[in-house]
């Protein structure tokens, strides 16, 4: 976490054109709408690219990320979600999860999404727990997306 304030101002250049393609990814196979949360949402930047069909939510444990968002924002971690049950619409999360307890995350965003809420999750495949993730999320339609793969739910 003081890897991600410490890199803050310079997250963007270093990191949006790769999540934008990402998020382009998942615009194109699932329509988000609703109550969104983003999950590991860093700067908000890529949040921002679904405000357009969802009211959104940044979700990161960095205060220097996430400050810098301009709509609703919560400092927080996946495995703690600050959210009464079945609260939102759409959950995403783009390559953050790799960083969390991904058990126990999981069981957050199954905790705080609608019964039939849609979850898209982009994951890193060089991640330690990549093969873990894969077991986790295996009822959920896979995209190859270059460094990550795409997890969509429905």
């Amino acid at each position: 976490m003081d890897y991600y304030n410490e890199i803050s101002r310079g997250y963007n250049q270093l990191h949006f054109g790769g999540q934008q393609k990402k998020a382009e990814t998942i615009k194109k196979n699932i329509q988000l709408t609703g109550l969104l949360l983003d999950i590991g949402a860093g700067t908000g930047q890529v949040t921002s690219l679904f405000e357009d069909s969802a009211e959104c939510i940044a979700l990161d444990p960095a205060f220097e990320m996430v400050k810098q968002f301009s709509g609703m924002k919560v400092v927080a971690r996946a495995e703690q979600l600050p959210f009464r049950d079945t609260c939102f619409d759409s959950v995403i999360s783009l390559t953050a999860l790799h960083h969390s307890n991904l058990e126990i995350a999981k069981r957050e965003i199954d905790r705080v999404v609608k019964k039939n809420g849609k979850i898209a999750i982009s994951f890193f495949k060089r991640a330690k727990n990549f093969s873990q993730a894969k077991t986790l999320f295996r009822e959920f339609r896979q995209i190859d997306s270059e460094k990550d793969l795409v997890f969509i739910l429905p």
